[in-house]
């Protein structure tokens, strides 16, 4: 069991699951993403509870979902022996067309469960198979300000798919594009993050924002750059997957078959 620094406070972890991941047709027609195998025992979102049950503070996993594949969730929850809770939001979509967003369905869970506590956030395509409770402890350092997990990708050509940041010495992001064409660094966001109970105050007034864009995180955590500063903390032992596409899955398949 991993053991934070300071006195752990009781924290919800928030699963992202209501998109349709249409680019990988027809593999994810009748199945969501994060329940996708990547060994015969374990599934994406198996990888992410895994990681969970090592943080000590963690009491509740949320993980939010759509109308379509709400009943596949409930179905792995039941099934799915933890330690900790697990609960299944229906957003109460249908389509990829009519989807509130993943910044959308952090606020619809903040809201829907009542959330007035710190609180983690994963995607549920995003793999990760070690690194996380490190990642805990350097964002509760850093509180109040939101922080996010990165990955050295080691490429800047690879880099310019995913968003590049630069951070100072503690860790505190500088500047954060999407998909540039020149990278400034090798450093991008995955997909976890922590927020901490000061910022839900923030969360309500981005989201309230009709100027704002409520579809990926990362427009998010930009806002919040300019509003109170983001911290970053770099995963260096263990993997990240962004499992987007086709050929990204099959190379993790591939990867944990040898392992």
């Amino acid at each position: 069991m991993l053991k934070v620094c300071c006195q752990p406070r009781s924290i919800k972890a928030v699963v992202l699951a209501a998109g349709y991941a249409t680019r990988l047709y027809p593999l994810t027609l009748n199945i969501p993403k994060p329940l996708l195998h990547i060994t015969r025992d374990k599934t994406v979102i198996d990888f992410i509870v895994a990681e969970l049950e090592k943080i000590v503070g963690v009491e509740e996993i949320i993980v939010v979902t759509n109308h379509k594949f709400a009943g596949d969730f409930k179905v792995w929850a039941k099934k799915r022996r933890s330690k900790l809770s697990i609960s299944v939001l229906d957003d109460g979509t249908h389509c990829n067309e009519d989807r509130l967003g993943a910044v959308g369905d952090i606020s619809y869970a903040v809201k829907k469960k009542k959330i007035d506590s710190d609180f983690l956030v994963f995607a549920g395509d995003n793999l990760f198979d070690q690194g996380v409770g490190r990642f805990y402890e350097f964002a509760t350092s850093r509180r109040p300000h939101a922080s996010i997990g990165l990955f050295d990708i080691r490429s800047k050509k690879d880099a310019c798919r995913f968003g590049v940041v630069t951070v100072d010495r503690r860790g505190k992001i500088l500047s954060f594009e999407e998909k540039p064409a020149k990278p400034k660094s090798t450093l991008v966001a995955t997909c976890l993050y922590f927020f901490p109970q000061e910022t839900l105050k923030l969360l309500e007034r981005y989201v309230s924002d009709q100027a704002t864009s409520k579809d990926a995180p990362g427009n998010y955590i930009r806002w919040l750059l300019g509003a109170t500063g983001v911290y970053g903390f770099t995963l260096k032992k263990g993997h990240w997957h962004d499992i987007g596409h086709f050929d990204s899955y099959k190379e993790v398949v591939s990867q944990f078959s040898k392992a």
